[in-house]
């Protein structure tokens, strides 16, 4: 047994033993999945399985956050459009160094571990090359133990599936929710109001100050899910957190009460579809504005959850700065730099030079390429 086993009452269900992990797939299937074997699907398996490496992987995800708290850690904060993080089972048996040992537990079941390790949906959260090294980058700072935070968006429906049909290529939805994301922790006390459209009024505070503020056309709520993503051969794990667009009141009862029960959902609908697919078709107007919304949402939705966490410690912003460094991967995130001035200045009170400070020592971007087309024009 590892020490883990041998100490009463203290964790044991993460044990990294054959009949540690063996105990702890058996407990998932039955108490998570509510399954036993005679009538358990391959999903049901693989969940079970995903669940028992997840027990271990949140281990060193507590522990990590326990000592960047401790020590106020300076954290990279990595704003991206897209994460193709890939396949989450396989990469945390590797990191953590389990997979003889769960392979071996999963053969003793009669179960075929690549079988279940087949059965994993990938997160389409990215195109190629811009989520891939996102991804990477991710997977690189962990292992560095740099303390780190990934942001970005959770669209319900990911890359494009492709078949060639009688030599066409044929686009299908990627349906990578369908059948559950073990991976992530639903946050729903983390959430931030996101302005759309509107305008914006001027106005004189209590002191005589010069002051703007914003009457949006609507507001969206964003809600955070958290991934963790551990360092190979390390036990430090940072975390990747992604936000899906919901309304601030999903249900108008009134509406439905006299039977019109589209618009008693209709708002529901028209924030969700904010983060439902990725990159909508930008030719129409209606698609480049949508792109343009969900870059805003996700960056306004990043800064804020910056800002809640720092003002956790401190009661001024004046040190925002010399707590993260926030850098944005390509273009898609640059209107960062607008909305940190807009929440310092109109929401914060800070003063225009100083807060301007605050955001250039803030922020570093990575420019990927010249193309008009990565420029978004």
């Amino acid at each position: 047994m590892d020490e883990q086993e041998r100490r009463p009452n203290k964790l044991v269900r993460i044990g990294l033993s054959v009949e540690a992990i063996k105990q702890s797939f058996a407990d998932n299937l039955a108490l998570i999945q509510g399954r036993f074997a005679p009538i358990a699907t391959r999903n049901d398996y693989y969940l079970a399985l995903a669940y028992t490496v997840r027990d271990r992987l949140m281990a060193h995800w507590i522990k990590t956050a326990e000592t960047y708290y401790k020590k106020a850690s300076r954290t990279v904060c990595y704003l991206s459009a897209e994460f193709l993080l890939g396949p989450q089972l396989i990469n945390n048996l590797i990191n953590m160094g389990i997979f003889d040992n769960v392979k071996e537990a999963i053969e003793k079941m009669g179960l075929n571990l690549d079988e279940l390790v087949e059965q994993e949906q990938e997160p389409g959260l990215g195109n190629g090359g811009l989520g891939r090294l996102a991804a990477c980058f991710m997977d690189s700072l962990a292992t560095l133990q740099i303390p780190t935070i990934g942001y970005g968006i959770r669209y319900e429906f990911g890359i494009f599936n492709q078949e060639i049909r009688q030599g066409w290529q044929v686009e299908s939805t990627d349906k990578w929710l369908l059948f559950g994301n073990p991976w992530e922790i639903p946050r729903p006390e983390i959430s931030f109001d996101v302005k759309l459209g509107g305008h914006t009024e001027h106005y004189y505070d209590e002191k005589g100050r010069y002051r703007v503020r914003w009457v949006p056309d609507r507001v969206v709520r964003g809600m955070a899910y958290d991934t963790p993503i551990l360092g190979y051969q390390t036990h430090t794990a940072n975390f990747l957190r992604l936000f899906r667009a919901e309304a601030c009141e999903s249900f108008d009862f009134q509406a439905f009460n006299v039977g019109d029960y589209y618009r008693a959902v209709q708002e529901k609908m028209a924030c969700e579809n904010l983060t439902k697919v990725l990159y909508p078709n930008d030719e129409p107007l209606v698609g480049r504005q949508l792109r343009l919304q969900q870059q805003y949402f996700f960056v306004s939705c990043a800064l804020q959850d910056m800002i809640r966490i720092y003002l956790q410690r401190e009661k001024m912003l004046d040190n925002f700065h010399k707590k993260y460094a926030v850098q944005l991967n390509d273009t898609h995130p640059s209107i960062g730099v607008a909305e940190l001035m807009r929440l310092l200045v109109d929401e914060y009170l800070i003063g225009w030079e100083q807060a301007w400070e605050i955001t250039q020592r803030t922020f570093a971007y990575t420019n990927h390429t010249l193309l008009p087309e990565a420029l978004e024009k």
